[in-house]
């Protein structure tokens, strides 16, 4: 997967956006207004956090050396995913699949 695929699969999914809110070097993709996937622009090689279930989080990151806790997020609830090759392409999609419903399923504070 390539950062245009990623982007494309993103994008794809129902009531998504995406913004620079942080500056040009980091792309932000929201439902409901809230983030579901960072993907920074400026690292060598393509990654990005994704929020995850806690045990799940803990799980994956004991299985995967590609699965670390999310770079400058909480690290409870995010994950830092690394596409270098040694996931599988179905769990990184199944890894944003995941951040989205746990995001769409909580209404903004206010609506």
């Amino acid at each position: 997967m390539d950062i245009e695929s990623l982007r494309n699969y993103c994008l794809a999914k129902p009531d998504v956006e995406e913004a620079l809110p942080f500056g040009p070097d980091v792309l932000v993709f929201k439902t409901g207004g809230k983030i579901f996937l960072l993907l920074p622009l400026d690292e060598p090689g393509l990654q990005f956090n994704a929020k995850c279930d806690p045990e799940r989080a803990l799980e994956l990151r004991e299985q995967y050396p590609g699965i670390v806790p999310g770079y400058h997020m909480n690290k409870k609830h995010w994950n830092t995913v690394l596409v270098d090759g040694s996931l599988p392409p179905s769990l990184v999609r199944e890894l944003v699949d995941h951040s989205y419903e746990l995001v769409r399923g909580k209404k903004p504070a206010g609506r």
